[in-house]
């Protein structure tokens, strides 16, 4: 049955039904619309909102496959829920776009979203109409994002300790909460190993950062290494295993005679031929392990295949191989030992091979890889995470990226706040005193704002078992003192604390890009008043096969 509407217009044609969307279609407006998007975005939120701060939990999530995913990070739980519903998924699409602008808050956004929506429903409940919310929400937002850059720190970017404190802070809601101080340790070497210095701004490309993940052994073990790992073995047994001081060629052309894209036929008419022949092949071969050898290289890394014979006279050459590189990893080798790749053997000269003080074959749990590593100025690196289980070495990956973003965030725009709820809770003060200069029920909206900010302190210290009532109305004490602005919950010891003794500090770009993203999702949805859904295709044909079936009895 299609929807129904009745035609407006003069007496004649009044009350005659128009068919105006396809059958099957599903209409839904105005509040109960609304309704219905709200409820789905603050579910998603209520999801999240168990997982945020320190005292967290973790989300098993198992797909269609079975396989199993245990993770608190909020990026993850949102990308392996299988969301159905419309306005879920635009809280699914903020959650990522934050992922991969800052790398970090995911949760912040998700449930500072779904605290808006929350404070709307009451206004909404108070006649106050979705469009005076909206601009209510983004007066305060403006005005949020102004106080949040006065009230934000400068930090040098050389400080490795408050470097190291931002990876830690970002590591501490994590299940690599035990090993933080060597994760963030490791965060920060690397980030600094890699960043650029172009057109007077810092460039951090977090792709130059390999990492690699073997379980077995423990967290403690995970290293950063200066070159590359590859998960790869050596071609040959006869290759040394081991090679110092090595000149790495990159060839991205297979050590191997190519078979021509025309069919021919050669005639052998006695085994004399058969014999050049065979020699005509490996005579190609050697020429082309010659001309390598001649460069002085004594490390081939090759993308492409290596053939039998091309192996056994690398071998004798005492050249290490390796095959079938990555095209990903053959560039973040050209970055790390100052090599070039180059795709034809005839052009490859001593310039263009990468150095490295050792590159090795070795056992890492199961399997056997290369590292290639002591290289001058690498602008590549590799960081190899140990576990015991294969869960834990993806939950520490997911939690390294995290702590690698913010370090990166830092080195961009060096500015921090302090965590802990600290920040939202000076920004709900301010947010609260801003809204006295607003006329009429926008100032409804901007308080709801500042309510929306206390819930996200709310989800932390609900977490943590502690009474939120008792915390936020000290937490607001200290904020009414000058110095207030460093003063978050310590979620340990129950008590509100200076983070800037405890070194809880978090980058501006982090805390600010949530505020965006989430006041985004919800004016996003308080705006749709109108819902209308096409029919499933699948049950569409579902019931075309049905008629088909009974037509087909009848007869």
């Amino acid at each position: 049955m299609g929807v129904i509407m009745a035609a407006r217009g003069p007496a004649p044609t009044a009350g005659i039904p128009v068919l105006i969307l396809k059958e099957g279609t599903q209409r839904t407006t105005g509040a109960e619309a609304l309704r219905s998007n709200m409820m789905a975005a603050i579910t998603i939120s209520e999801m999240l909102r168990t997982t945020y701060g320190p005292r967290g939990m973790d989300k098993m999530l198992v797909d269609t496959l079975g396989d199993v995913t245990i993770t608190n990070d909020g990026a993850t739980i949102l990308d392996k829920m299988d969301v159905q519903h419309p306005a879920a998924k635009m809280l699914v699409q903020i959650a990522k776009g934050q992922d991969d602008e800052v790398g970090d808050g995911t949760k912040t956004s998700v449930i500072f979203a779904g605290e808006l929506l929350k404070a709307a429903e009451d206004l909404l409940a108070k006649e106050v109409h979705p469009t005076v919310i909206i601009n209510g929400y983004k007066k305060a937002l403006e005005e949020a994002i102004k106080y949040a850059e006065s009230i934000s720190k400068e930090v040098d970017i050389n400080d490795l300790e408050t470097l190291k404190k931002i990876a830690s802070t970002a590591l501490t809601s994590k299940a690599v909460h035990g090993v933080r101080d060597l994760f963030s340790e490791i965060a920060v070497k690397a980030v600094k190993q890699v960043a650029e210095f172009r057109d007077n701004r810092i460039y951090v490309d977090l792709d130059n950062i390999q990492i690699i993940k073997k379980h077995g052994g423990s967290l403690a073990d995970t290293q950063l290494i200066y070159g590359i790992v590859l998960d790869k073995e050596v071609v040959h047994p006869g290759m040394p295993k081991r090679v110092e001081k090595a000149k790495i060629a990159l060839i991205d052309a297979p050590l191997e005679i190519e078979k021509t894209e025309i069919d021919a036929e050669i005639r052998i008419s006695d085994p004399e031929m058969m014999r050049k022949f065979l020699e005509q092949k490996e005579n190609i071969l050697k020429d082309m392990v010659e001309k390598i050898a001649a460069t002085g290289a004594n490390v081939v890394i090759c993308q492409k295949g290596i053939d039998d014979v091309a192996q056994h006279f690398l071998a004798k050459k005492g050249i290490l191989a390796v095959r079938r590189v990555k095209r990903s990893d053959m560039e973040k080798l050209e970055r790390a030992t100052g090599g070039r790749i180059v795709s034809n053997i005839e052009d490859l000269t001593p310039n263009d091979l990468g150095y490295a003080e050792l590159v090795e074959e070795r056992k890492v749990g199961e399997d056997k890889m290369v590292f290639v590593e002591g290289t001058k100025d690498p602008k590549a690196v590799s960081i190899l995470i140990r576990g015991g289980l294969e869960r834990v070495v993806d939950e520490a990956e997911r939690s390294l990226r995290d702590a690698l973003s913010v370090v990166a965030d830092v080195l961009r725009n060096p500015r921090i706040v302090y965590g802990g709820g600290a920040f939202e809770a000076e920004i709900a003060k301010f947010v609260r005193d801003y809204a006295s200069k607003v006329s009429g029920k926008e100032q409804l909206a901007v308080l709801a704002f500042a309510k929306a900010l206390e819930g996200i302190i709310s989800a932390l210290v609900e977490n943590a078992g502690l009474d939120p009532i008792d915390m936020l109305s000290d937490l607001r004490s200290a904020h009414s003192k000058p110095e207030g602005v460093k003063y978050g919950i310590n979620v340990f010891k129950g008590k509100v604390d200076d983070m800037e003794a405890l070194g809880v500090i978090e980058p501006l770009a982090v805390k600010v890009n949530a505020l965006k993203a989430g006041t985004e999702a919800a004016t996003l949805i308080l705006r749709i008043d109108d819902i209308v859904a096409a029919s499933k295709a699948k049950e569409e044909k579902k019931e075309e096969k049905k008629k088909e079936e009974e037509e087909k009895k009848e007869e």
